[in-house]
């Protein structure tokens, strides 16, 4: 299905972005490093099984990976998960998946502003922290209205460093294995609890919000239909594999979590353990490399989805929907992010982070519908091997996401459902109380 455009005639996003560039894309808005940020509260919930967690997690985010890696090569444009469920179900459904999504794109620059002012501030505590949050929003913002070749050259740098970080981490922690655990203990042993392991699991679907983003570039990918997916699939294994070794020699080095003095800051205690002042002075520095590369894509492929939705009339095109002559970016949306993350100046950190996967999940959850919507009952896909790759994966695929979904805390679903409800209140009033609907995403899939 292909169609035409009617917006080529003014700036364009350019397609600059190979499947490397995509990868260390998605990578950087992961954050390889993240896995500390909820390594104790994590391994506390599942009781010592944190690397089980991630486990679940990888593979429910692989079969979703499937279903975006299926539909970004009928429907390559930017907005990601709103683009393809308007396509396959309408731009009121659309609206309202790109809606539940928006709340994680517009919460996680936020968040890693928070966290950059919190750990300089508790390193150096005469810097304060409202400083650094507002240093960081003018740079990331800054290179974000440059253009995505400044944004991928710098991903590029703050990955490498961060993996840097983590060969070192690695090379020392075999030295210290405590030696009393055995090779699947950390996955599962005798103690461990599904349903736990499910509530952990569902907190760690934000570490993945990578992959996704990853498809909200494809309008700036070459050749999208083959880079695009091949790099969603490559983010999820390499991110998924790397978060697995690193929990999995934690658990190694430091087997009774119940020891841990606070389990908010037992990243630091264990690489404390691992190497000592040095690896705990190192991880600083990396890990704030790690919270400006996911504050920077993550602002990226935000502006992307709101460009998209501005560009479809679903919010005000003359203001979203347009791209700066001069950088060929979408400059508006970049300024609206930024405004947004300075609530990171008054917000609590537990609150925000408390619903950053609801938007995430339910708009996975979808896509893997659309999937099935798209290519079964739209293009009538018949065959073996078309149920096995449009029916039984996303199938499997929407069942994991949902089941994650729902072990969400009940305040993050209530937050959520607040949210969602607020969407559709504007949808309403935008379409004279759903008489109208937006009009349909115009895209051009070989330009």
């Amino acid at each position: 299905m292909t169609n035409t455009t009617n917006h080529a005639d003014g700036p364009q996003l350019q397609r600059v972005l190979g499947v490397p560039s995509l990868l260390f894309f998605g990578l950087a808005y992961m954050v390889p490093l993240t896995v500390f940020s909820t390594y104790g509260i994590v391994t506390n919930i599942t009781e010592g099984h944190l690397a089980g967690a991630y486990v679940i997690t990888t593979i429910a985010m692989l079969f979703t990976a499937l279903s975006y890696a299926s539909i970004v090569r009928a429907v390559p444009t930017a907005g990601s998960a709103y683009g393809y469920a308007r396509t396959a179900f309408g731009p009121g459904v659309g609206f309202v998946t790109g809606w539940a999504l928006m709340i994680d794109y517009m919460l996680l620059p936020m968040v890693n502003y928070m966290l950059l002012g919190l750990y300089v501030n508790a390193q150096f505590p005469a810097i304060p922290a409202w400083v650094v949050v507002l240093a960081a929003i003018v740079l990331v913002t800054t290179l974000n209205v440059l253009g995505i070749s400044v944004v991928k050259n710098a991903n590029v740098f703050l990955v490498l460093f961060q993996i840097l970080f983590l060969v070192i981490l690695v090379a020392m922690a075999f030295g210290q294995f405590d030696g009393s655990v055995g090779l699947l203990e950390p996955f599962w042993s005798a103690n461990a609890n599904l349903g736990l392991l499910a509530a952990g699991a569902s907190i760690l679907a934000l570490s993945f919000l990578g992959f996704d983003a990853v498809s909200a570039m494809a309008e700036e990918a070459k050749d999208p239909r083959r880079t695009v997916p091949r790099a969603v699939l490559l983010t999820v294994l390499v991110g998924g594999l790397l978060f697995i070794l690193i929990t999995w020699i934690g658990q190694q080095v430091w087997p009774d979590y119940s020891t841990f003095e606070s389990f908010d800051t037992a990243s630091l205690e264990l690489i404390g353990k691992i190497g000592g002042a040095l690896l705990t002075a190192l991880f600083l520095p990396a890990y704030l490399v790690g919270a400006t590369a996911s504050a920077l894509t993550s602002q990226a492929s935000t502006a992307r989805v709101l460009y998209a939705m501005g560009r479809d009339n679903v919010l005000p095109r003359s203001f979203f929907g347009k791209l700066s002559a001069r950088f060929n970016t979408p400059v508006n949306a970049v300024l609206v992010i930024a405004a947004v993350a300075l609530l990171a100046l008054v917000l609590p950190l537990d609150i925000v982070i408390s619903v950053i996967s609801f938007g995430a999940l339910a708009a996975f959850s979808m896509v893997n519908l659309t999937v099935i919507k798209h290519f079964l009952i739209d293009e009538r896909r018949r065959g073996a091997k078309a149920i096995f790759l449009y029916g039984v994966l996303p199938t499997i695929g929407f069942a994991l996401t949902i089941w994650l979904w729902l072990s969400l805390s009940p305040d993050a679903l209530i937050v959520g459902a607040i949210w969602v409800a607020i969407g559709i209140v504007y949808l309403a009033f935008l379409t004279r109380g759903f008489r109208k609907m937006p009009k349909g995403i115009e895209v051009d899939l070989d330009a």
